[in-house]
């Protein structure tokens, strides 16, 4: 091969490079676009206040992160959560919360399925296991006192006991609401991922054919 191929190669693979490096780009201002009208779609949750809504905010970054890569996902939480800055009503504390508690699902699933090239499921599963361990620290540290700024923090704590009589404590509430709350949040984005997730592939990492 001689000097002039050589050169035609290197430009050819550094504007394939750049030609993936915009998709990626502009799949993940998509996919962060997508999952901040999301966050506005909530719904209740059984056995709890009615401040303490879910939403599929974060499927779009769990798609991403097994699309792209761990660190796609985290931008997509990243991006939804500067743009959820625009409506706080939490000085940004919630939007910390929620990219805390979206980053650790969606960097973990990651990981696991596109890093390390394991089974979709088990990506899924312990993204939703990582994201309830994160809203265990994150609810007791962080959005537990920003209510208790709202609150005092009996009221808080019996505002949760109405619907779980054992709960005493902001220890109880992380272990018997917030635990479980995530958790089953995470395990419906899950589910929702594992159905959606084939369709969109091909999509998102432009392997479409056209008819």
């Amino acid at each position: 091969m001689n000097n002039q191929s050589i050169s035609v190669a290197a430009v050819t693979n550094r504007q394939a490079a750049s030609l993936r490096s915009t998709r990626t780009m502009t799949m993940i201002s998509l996919l962060a676009a997508v999952s901040f009208v999301l966050s506005f779609l909530e719904f209740p949750v059984p056995l709890s206040p009615s401040f303490a809504r879910m939403d599929l905010s974060d499927f779009p970054a769990l798609v991403g992160a097994m699309t792209m890569g761990p660190w796609a996902g985290v931008l997509v939480e990243l991006v939804k959560n500067l743009l959820g800055l625009l409506s706080t009503s939490t000085g940004g504390v919630g939007e910390l919360a929620n990219f805390l508690m979206g980053g650790a699902m969606v960097y973990l699933a990651g990981m696991i399925y596109y890093k390390n090239h394991r089974p979709a499921w088990l990506a899924c599963l312990t993204g939703a296991i990582g994201m309830a361990i994160m809203a265990a620290v994150t609810n007791y540290f962080i959005l537990l006192p920003l209510f208790e700024t709202f609150m005092p923090l009996d009221a808080l704590i019996a505002s949760f006991a109405e619907f779980i009589p054992f709960i005493h404590t902001k220890l109880d509430v992380v272990l018997w609401n917030a635990i479980p709350f995530n958790l089953l949040k995470g395990l419906g984005i899950a589910l929702v991922t594992l159905v959606v997730y084939p369709k969109l592939t091909p999509v998102l990492r432009g392997t479409s054919k056209g008819r």
